[in-house]
């Protein structure tokens, strides 16, 4: 079999930040309009509580969070199969932007590693597999939008992060906010037996301007970042449940915590690069 066959195979490590839609959907979403932009009472939409709520949140995550550590779930459909979940042990620096991740399970990526430092290794990440034949290849060096890098998976490794997400939902809700048809309700939730705050989107009819039927945002209410996001596209069948699209939770997050550059460094003892 030859490399990139076998890099195919196992190589699954681009982003895991959240939204609907394909990755080409970012050119079709126009820029966040600033929230004085916003209207007044009078002529509000259902979406602007929550729209309020993500820009406070941009800018206490852009302001006030250095780096954070994780663990990451995620769940994607890919070519419309809904894949099993990963979890992966993260660490995240805002800047420079950096990445690294060990993943826990399931078992077939269990022990690979990915790192990416914005400006640093060519603008490549670096990865290596944990076990089985892939993991004699060593480390590999990819383009983050390869073909390769994103076999598998719906973003670049470069979407990872609250920050990202946070940005993200708010380019999306400031499109959804020139159409009606949207149903918006908040309320009190838990994940992992942090309370949060659940914002629920519904659109009730499918158009072509809508990316989901059913999106779900989940803000710690101690640390005012997002920790979950959950996007469903309409029933396969009138009357069916939601279509799973994509998952994205963030499990045990301490923020703070002092990330180095030895964190992002292959070479760290800690680490099973090669």
């Amino acid at each position: 079999m030859s490399l990139p066959s076998l890099l195919r195979r196992w190589f699954c490590c681009g982003a895991l930040v959240g939204l609907c839609g394909s990755t080409a959907f970012a050119q079709a979403v126009p820029e966040p309009l600033p929230p004085q932009n916003i209207p007044a009472a009078n002529n509000a939409h259902p979406l602007d509580p929550a729209l309020e709520r993500a820009y406070q949140g941009l800018k206490h995550i852009k302001e006030d969070v250095k780096d954070y550590t994780c663990t990451l779930v995620k769940q994607e459909r890919i070519d419309g199969k809904l894949l099993d979940k990963e979890y992966m042990f993260t660490k995240v620096r805002q800047e420079p932007f950096s990445v690294y991740m060990c993943f826990l399970k399931p078992d077939d990526v269990k022990g690979r590693e990915v790192i990416y430092v914005h400006g640093a290794n060519g603008g490549n990440l670096l990865a290596h597999e944990g076990r089985g034949l892939a993991s004699k290849i060593g480390m590999v060096s990819l383009k983050p939008n390869s073909a390769l890098a994103m076999k598998g998976n719906r973003y670049a490794i470069t979407e990872v992060g609250i920050y990202n997400l946070t940005r993200r939902l708010v380019e999306v809700a400031e499109n959804d906010r020139l159409f009606g048809e949207c149903d918006v309700s908040i309320t009190p939730s838990k994940i992992n037996a942090r309370k949060c705050t659940m914002m629920q989107v519904v659109h009730p009819v499918p158009r072509k301007n809508f990316l989901f039927h059913v999106a779900r945002i989940y803000v710690d209410d101690e640390m005012n970042v997002p920790v979950r996001y959950e996007a469903y596209e309409w029933p396969e069948k009138a009357g069916g449940p939601p279509v799973l699209t994509e998952e994205y939770t963030y499990l045990n997050m301490q923020l703070n915590v002092g990330l180095k550059d030895s964190d992002f460094d292959p070479r760290n003892p800690n680490y099973n690069f090669k």
